[in-house]
């Protein structure tokens, strides 16, 4: 699934950096993205066909070559039934590989697949001597759109870059400036996810959409690739009968968790246990929160001064503690479930029942963010406890700032 189209004439040849269209204007997918998407297999392998019509399952995406030569040495696959082992090189157009002369270096003599982004309606590369090699698009196997891919990576680097000091062009405004405009980047962020949860349920269907959001944000942004494959490969009503063996599972993906830098509450296996006392207990969850629509507040957009007293209004620390007992039997609590109420399931339900709940969100609390943009909005004096809390709202519209100043 995507949005953005790139016709070939949209780049120079062997470009390693792609111009699309997105919901809000241009943005750059980058080869290096690629690559990233292929080392963490964030795609629907299990679908995976080359373009001669072969099954493929990827046993080892190999390992990531930062030097001259294949994107990835050493990968096993097995290619329409048949193990098969070498290297893998990755380009967005299939026509790179001839722009870079791949053919005529002995380096990538040993290169078995050819991963391209967009389809092709070549069947194989050719590589020395004629040598026929397997292509596979991935473009029509992400669970994504390519704009997701690509905002997701922005917000993983701003997530490591510390803001000690507060933008020039965002401290010389004034007070209601600032809210405008922090407000009107909040709005284009809330549109944004309803619109990709919109494709989502498009392409699975409203309970498959709510199941595979649900794992992934319990993935966080380390784990949410092998536990969306399990989502795929294990479908909500296995959860919900108990047939899904914990232990198999972790053992099925197997080489693909990331432990390192992701915290004990985090961790995925904890995080599979979760989500199988949640679908225990409510196996019937995505019906619950589709039934929310009519009965969910919906304050319209607010300035952030209003956040205390619209909580208050609403009481929405009482209707956080109902929500976590109603839709996931309180096995998801704290600052992951303010996320997956944020990130996942407010936006499906906008896009599935056309409920109007973008100021709900706005004043929602801000789940797990990067660390660094509630200090600057405290710096900027955006955020004033107790007058003014940490909201979501807040922290979108300065994220979304910050995502759109990095593309200039």
């Amino acid at each position: 699934m995507t949005t953005a189209h790139v016709p070939p004439s949209a780049r120079p040849p062997g470009s390693a950096v792609a111009e699309a269209q997105g919901l809000y204007g241009p943005f750059t997918f980058s080869e290096k993205l690629l690559q990233l998407i292929w080392a963490r297999r964030e795609f629907d392998g299990a679908a995976a066909r080359t373009a001669d019509g072969r099954t493929l399952e990827i046993l080892d995406s190999g390992k990531w070559n930062g030097l001259a030569g294949p994107d990835f040495l050493g990968a096993r696959l097995r290619l329409g039934g048949v193990e098969v082992a070498g290297d893998v090189e990755l380009h967005l157009y299939a026509s790179d590989w001839t722009a870079h002369a791949h053919a005529h270096d002995p380096a990538y003599s040993g290169v078995v697949l050819h991963v391209v982004l967009f389809s092709t309606e070549e069947q194989y590369t050719y590589g020395a001597g004629g040598r026929t090699i397997p292509v596979l698009a991935l473009l029509p196997l992400l669970h994504h759109a390519l704009e997701e891919y690509a905002e997701d990576e922005a917000v993983a680097v701003l997530a490591g870059r510390p803001l000690a000091r507060v933008p020039a062009e965002l401290t010389v405004l004034g007070p209601d400036a600032l809210a405008a405009l922090l407000a009107h980047h909040a709005e284009r962020r809330w549109r944004q996810k309803v619109h990709f949860a919109r494709g989502r349920i498009a392409r699975l269907g409203w309970e498959d959409a709510c199941h595979h959001a649900a794992l992934e944000i319990l993935g966080h942004r380390f784990n949410r690739a092998p536990l969306l494959t399990l989502a795929t490969r294990f479908p909500l009503t296995d959860w919900a009968a108990g047939r899904v063996d914990l232990a198999a599972a972790w053992a099925s993906q197997e080489g693909r968790w990331q432990l390192r830098g992701v915290r004990p509450l985090n961790h995925p296996r904890l995080r599979l246990r979760h989500y199988a006392a949640w679908t225990a207990a409510r196996p019937d969850w995505p019906a619950r929160l589709h039934a929310l629509a009519p009965v969910l507040p919906a304050p319209a957009a607010a300035d952030v001064s209003q956040t205390r007293a619209l909580r208050r209004q609403h009481r929405l620390p009482a209707l956080r503690s109902k929500l976590s007992g109603a839709l996931c039997a309180d096995a998801v609590s704290g600052p992951r479930f303010d996320t997956l109420i944020c990130d996942a399931l407010l936006p499906l339900l906008a896009a599935g029942t056309g409920a109007q709940l973008g100021g709900f969100w706005q004043i929602w609390f801000p789940g797990d963010l990067p660390e660094s943009l509630l200090p600057t909005l405290r710096a900027l004096g955006v955020l004033a406890a107790p007058s003014r809390p940490a909201c979501h709202g807040a922290a979108q519209g300065l994220l979304g700032w910050l995502l759109e100043a990095g593309r200039r």
